[in-house]
């Protein structure tokens, strides 16, 4: 069996390798199917994880959800169930062996498909569990995983193919370590389905002050009921989860746009340009100014212009 996974691994590495040769994220020609390449241990990058399947063929890769360290190179899979602000770094990468990997997102209505067309059924509507997960690889989903990646060499059958690959992945997934986590994403009334409408809630508004009250009625729960789930789910508050997305989308917003702290600062809703700074400095570990300074020193100097797949990117829009 191991010889098995590692003949398919190998495969996907050489895929990968010959179609993303230059380091940073490539969105290919089959839809939701990003590749990904480094070939240096990267600055850590501050982002909003979409709900997704993640594979590493080569190399090493950690993400924290809150404190909550998870690490998944290629023996493992990455599965998220929801948008969840996260940080995430290549720790083993080089140019000579770089750190190659893919991610397939996933829509709550392709998994309902498969749900219904499979007549699949999952009784642990109310089993919570991390909405992130690291699991251990499987020769059925990896070799799902493969006939899906080798359509990038024959494109003319990716319109008819992609989508069949892509229910065989799910199908895989759903039969799998964490398929009644996968399971809930889609199915109305658990309680995976009711926080992730809370979440949208918070993305959608991020900058608007966060009324739990309002949230817990989107989620048809009680504010405690509401409370708990929420950090079951994502490790942090609804506080800490808003907290995050604010922050992220500062950096990202003072790096872009060469904005005013202050100024963006009530732009992602704080009311105090002090409590800002405090925070950016305990997240990212330096004041605004410092931080976007050195950072675009960095990149300047590694690259010769400003890397977007190393900087904070944001799913807010």
């Amino acid at each position: 069996m191991f010889e098995d996974i590692k003949a398919r691994q190998d495969k996907l590495t050489k895929l990968i390798n010959r179609h993303c040769k230059e380091a940073g994220v490539l969105q290919t020609t089959i839809p939701s199917l990003f590749l990904i390449r480094s070939n240096m241990v990267d600055e850590p990058a501050y982002r909003v994880f979409n709900p997704s399947f993640c594979f590493v063929t080569q190399g090493l890769k950690e993400i924290f959800l809150a404190e909550e360290r998870l690490e998944y190179g290629p023996s493992n899979y990455l599965i998220t169930s929801m948008n969840l602000p996260v940080i995430g770094q290549v720790i083993k990468a080089s140019p000579e062996v770089p750190y190659l990997s893919l991610k397939l997102d996933l829509s709550q209505n392709e998994i309902l498909e498969v749900l219904k067309d499979a007549n699949l059924y999952s009784d642990s509507k109310n089993n919570d569990s991390r909405a992130m997960l690291v699991g251990q690889i499987e020769l059925t989903i990896l070799d799902a995983v493969l006939r899906l990646v080798q359509l990038l060499d024959s494109p003319q059958d990716i319109p008819y193919l992609a989508p069949i690959h892509k229910k065989e992945i799910i199908y895989r997934l759903l039969q799998g370590q964490y398929g009644a986590t996968l399971a809930q994403i889609a199915m109305e009334g658990s309680n995976t389905y009711r926080i992730r409408k809370g979440i949208d809630q918070i993305i959608q508004h991020y900058d608007q002050p966060l009324r739990v009250e309002e949230l817990a009625d989107v989620a048809n729960m009680s504010i405690s009921s509401f409370h708990r789930h929420f950090k079951e789910f994502t490790a942090m508050s609804p506080l800490q989860f808003q907290k995050q997305l604010r922050l992220q989308e500062a950096r990202s917003l003072l790096l872009m746009e060469s904005a005013d702290a202050t100024e963006v600062a009530f732009r992602v809703g704080y009311e105090s340009a002090s409590q800002f700074s405090r925070e950016y400095s305990r997240m990212f570990g330096l004041p605004p100014k410092t931080d976007i300074k050195r950072m675009k020193e960095t990149y300047e100097q590694v690259e010769g212009n400003i890397d977007q797949n190393l900087i904070v990117t944001s799913n807010l829009n």
